[in-house]
């Protein structure tokens, strides 16, 4: 199986939602999630406006994206998702290397996102991509306040992080 990315366009925005639904079926043994929760197709394409989220094909088939948003000298990537079917080949860490390339050509210092710490796909996948957990929350109100939020909309506030990689 050969796959390709590139940035996104305004018109993958539906594509990429149905990516979101069909990868959340990743949560249904999760009590404390919503699978069902996802974004909608109009706030993908405002993301995709911003000009560095990115998306996957295998072959003409939609298959992963990323999905980022410029916050000053950080890059932060709202969601990453790759159909359940086309999971394990490599598009995930692709698609957070190409933000990587993306964001220290761009002049950004760093990626960020908040994330579950004790899902296996989730913490554990951007440590090993290079992220750290950030623990000195109080230094990086930004991802304070997402977690905070994070937590007002139901999810459990010990079982999520933040998450930054420093560029080289």
């Amino acid at each position: 199986m050969t796959w390709s990315l590139r940035l996104a366009r305004p018109e993958d925005a539906a594509a990429m939602a149905a990516i979101e639904r069909a990868a959340a079926v990743a949560f249904a043994a999760e009590p404390s999630i919503d699978p069902g929760r996802a974004r909608a197709e109009a706030d993908y394409a405002r993301l995709v406006r911003r000009g560095h989220s990115l998306i996957a094909h295998v072959d003409d088939v939609p298959a992963g994206f990323l999905a980022a948003q410029p916050f000053s000298r950080e890059l932060h990537i709202w969601e990453m998702n790759v159909v359940p079917a086309f999971q394990r080949r490599g598009i995930g860490s692709g698609l957070v290397r190409a933000a990587m390339i993306d964001a220290r050509n761009t002049g950004f210092k760093a990626l960020t996102l908040t994330t579950f710490r004790d899902l296996a796909w989730n913490a554990p996948f951007y440590a090993r991509l290079g992220f750290e957990e950030v623990t000195a929350l109080d230094a990086h109100p930004r991802l304070a306040g997402e977690l905070a939020n994070e937590v007002d909309d139901g999810l459990p506030a010990d079982r999520r992080c933040a998450m930054i990689r420093f560029l080289d």
